[in-house]
């Protein structure tokens, strides 16, 4: 029977009576007088006591899963335990695959910055926001530019002017101590940037592979035009010999 082989085996997370588990009670960990069961495809058997239902499990060669350990009395379900973690297990896995995650990129700027450093690092903020992430902008001042806070405020303003078609100002510039910090959210979500990138990667690889292709044509068309250029020349070569003869 399933339901012994598990009360043999040593199962740390099953296996405490008391506190938190992680996972459900199962087969004769489950010490109640009686459950809700159900069946293996859902369908509702009634409440029975629990040596009957064990009986029906190890009939089955299934498991008794206690799946409403609240419930009054508990609802046991017969089930494939371990091929039920598995699926889960992989279903948690491709959800955590699909999940997308919005990353929080910085750039620091100072008040004073040159124009090459300002159009590199808004560079960075447009490939950052391109990319679905948010940006926090810091504008950092020193000495005497601490009394200058308009200095930031315009700077700030003028790169998110700049990256409008890609971001917008999700959080207003704030003074907080020497710094001055602006916060610019994608206008695209992560998950349709990335759908993007894999799109624009595919068309470069068919481009390319199209370039490969035409260039092994025209290097194959090359070499047969040689080959009829020296087919020719030989035709021509022997009629000349046959004529001196």
């Amino acid at each position: 029977m399933r339901f012994a082989a598990w009360s043999t085996g040593h199962t740390p997370s099953i296996c405490r009576e008391e506190g938190i588990s992680a996972e459900p009670r199962i087969n004769d960990r489950i010490r109640v007088p009686e459950v809700r069961l159900v069946g293996p495809n859902g369908e509702q058997v009634g409440i029975v006591r629990i040596e009957d239902a064990l009986r029906l499990a190890g009939e089955a060669d299934l498991d008794l899963v206690e799946v409403a350990p609240g419930a009054r009395p508990p609802v046991a379900k017969l089930m494939d335990y371990g091929k039920y973690k598995y699926e889960s297990a992989m279903k948690a896995r491709e959800a955590r695959r699909n999940q997308s995650h919005v990353l929080i990129k910085e750039q620091k700027l100072r008040p004073k910055i040159d124009k090459h450093d300002y159009e590199t690092k808004k560079r960075n903020v447009e490939r950052f926001l391109a990319e679905g992430d948010k940006v926090k902008v810091t504008i950092m001042f020193r000495g005497r530019e601490q009394s200058r806070p308009e200095l930031g405020f315009r700077l700030l303003q003028r790169l998110a002017e700049d990256v409008s078609e890609l971001g917008f100002v999700e959080s207003s510039p704030k003074q907080d101590g020497r710094n001055m910090i602006m916060v610019l959210g994608p206008h695209k979500k992560k998950s349709d940037a990335k759908a993007d990138r894999e799109v624009a990667k595919a068309n470069r690889q068919a481009q390319r592979q199209a370039d490969e292709e035409a260039e092994k044509a025209e290097r194959a068309a090359g070499r047969a035009a040689a080959e009829v250029d020296k087919a020719g020349k030989g035709s021509r070569a022997q009629a000349v010999a046959e004529n001196e003869e």
